[in-house]
């Protein structure tokens, strides 16, 4: 064998063996939140508690992981009364409410749409933009256009008293680039992901983002590997919190790779953390939460501050869970 062929070959046989997926017996952390022996869905914050209640009834009857993340997260994106996801978020700081969602399914196809207005299902028209286009993603007018030749329904906002409480905020704030409250402001998303009686994952995320952003912001949320990752020979992953910081190290496919390795779902999320903290010099009000599930049925979550809660729903479990945090920074 001539020695270019032979380092060649050394070079893809490494490679297939940095990419094989670890099995059960080389996990590498120790901490675990819970596992679940059937289907599973994760979601973030308390509204995450309705939105698993209509993921499980397409998962209990067999059906697949992509259809139940989509019908969770659309009954978020309906409650007019959040000021986080949907047609009922907060605008921008210039008065327009602008979604992001992003949904990924078990083969890695994944479509996303940002800085879209008035549409009422965001998330649906991202699994337009990966099942009926050669995209991934379309923002701003363009994705409004593609979404009412496809007949998406539209609504106009702000929602009359969120425009009252914008122009309230700008009567009263002046520092218009200040952080958000910690776990106020920054209950940004629903993030979702699910596991399917097949052992197939998929995952959905959607927003109307920082509240008061400059106009024009996107973050974490329609952003894949970001906000969400989905790799079905391994697992989930999504996030929730400041997604400038979640962006800057990839956070939920650097959660996913890190269960690749063989890290448990809960030490993925905390070493996730763990690069974030060390990559911020002033971390006041920054929050970060990451929730993930492996292929095992392993489940876990972690944050910056306490004060993160997923809501986890499974053949025998409907609940809200606190998530572990960092108590070292």
């Amino acid at each position: 064998m001539k020695r270019r062929s032979f380092f060649k070959l050394g070079a893809v046989a490494g490679a297939v063996s940095v990419l094989k997926p670890i099995n059960g017996a080389q996990i590498l952390g120790s901490s675990f939140e819970g596992k679940s022996e059937g289907p599973i869905v994760l979601s973030t914050w308390i509204h995450g508690l309705e939105a698993n209640r209509a993921a499980w009834k397409v998962l209990e009857k067999g059906g697949k992981a992509i259809d139940a993340v989509e019908q969770g997260v659309k009954v978020t994106e309906s409650d007019l009364t959040n000021r986080s996801v949907g047609i009922g978020g907060r605008p921008d700081r210039d008065g327009h409410v602008t979604l992001d969602a992003c949904i990924m399914d078990e083969q890695s196809r994944c479509g996303s749409v940002a800085f879209l207005e008035g549409i009422i299902h965001p998330i649906s028209v991202a699994r337009a933009v990966m099942e009926k286009t050669q995209h991934i993603m379309l923002v701003g007018e363009g994705a409004k256009q593609f979404a009412l030749d496809l007949g998406f329904k539209t609504a106009k906002t702000p929602l009359p008293e969120v425009k009252k409480e914008w122009q309230d905020w700008k009567k009263e704030n002046k520092d218009l680039f200040k952080k958000p409250e910690i776990n106020h402001e920054n209950h940004d998303t629903i993030g979702m992901i699910a596991m399917d009686s097949n052992g197939d994952f998929s995952g959905a995320c959607t927003t109307s983002g920082w509240a008061y952003k400059m106009h024009g912001r996107v973050g974490d949320s329609p952003i894949i590997g970001a906000g969400l990752f989905v790799d079905n020979e391994v697992g989930a992953a999504t996030a929730t919190g400041l997604g400038e910081a979640i962006v800057r190290i990839a956070g939920s496919h650097t959660v996913v790779e890190l269960m690749r390795q063989g890290y448990t779902p809960t030490d993925a999320c905390k070493e996730a953390v763990k690069r974030i903290i060390s990559k911020h010099k002033d971390l006041t009000n920054l929050q970060c939460c990451f929730l993930a599930i492996d292929k095992k049925g392993n489940y876990g979550a972690y944050s910056v501050y306490s004060g993160f809660n997923f809501a986890l729903k499974t053949n025998s479990e409907d609940k809200m869970v606190d998530s572990e945090f960092d108590r070292n920074w």
